[in-house]
C-alpha cells in the first residue's frame, strides 16, 4: 500500500505560479508511474501530467508549455510546477501512483489539494 500526501495548493491570481508536491511513503523506484490529475466542480477527474520510472513525461494539451512534472528520487517526491495559471486550472489536484505486479495494475491516490485561480 503506497501512501501519497500532496501539498502546495492554494489561491493565486491568473498568471501566477504554484508548485505542488506529492510525497510517497516508499521509494518511488518501486512505482512504475506517477501523475497528477485534477477535478473541477461538476466535472470528471482528468489527467494533467504523468512521469514514468524512466523519466518519460506526458501532459494534457491544456497544460503543455505551462506545467512541468518532475521527480526527486532521493526524497520520494513528485512535483508539479504550474506557471501562467488560468482560471480554468481551478480544481482539486490529486497525485496518483501506478504499480504493476505481473499483469495487474494497482492505483494509489492522495487525498487531493485545492488549487484556485482567480481572474
Amino acid at each position: 500500500q503506497v501512501q501519497l500526501v500532496e501539498s502546495g495548493g492554494g489561491s493565486v491570481q491568473a498568471g501566477g505560479s504554484l508548485r505542488l508536491s506529492c510525497a510517497a511513503s516508499e521509494t518511488i523506484f518501486s512505482i512504475n508511474a506517477m501523475g497528477w490529475y485534477r477535478q473541477a466542480p461538476g466535472k470528471q477527474r482528468e489527467l494533467v501530467a504523468t512521469i514514468t520510472k524512466g523519466g518519460i513525461t506526458d501532459y494534457a494539451d491544456s497544460v503543455k508549455g505551462r506545467f512541468t512534472i518532475s521527480r526527486d528520487n532521493d526524497k520520494n517526491t513528485v512535483r508539479l510546477q504550474m506557471n501562467t495559471l488560468k482560471p480554468e486550472d481551478t480544481g482539486v489536484y490529486y497525485c496518483k501512483a501506478e504499480r504493476w505486479i505481473g499483469s495487474t495494475r494497482y492505483d494509489y491516490w492522495g487525498q487531493g489539494t485545492q488549487v484556485t485561480v482567480s481572474a
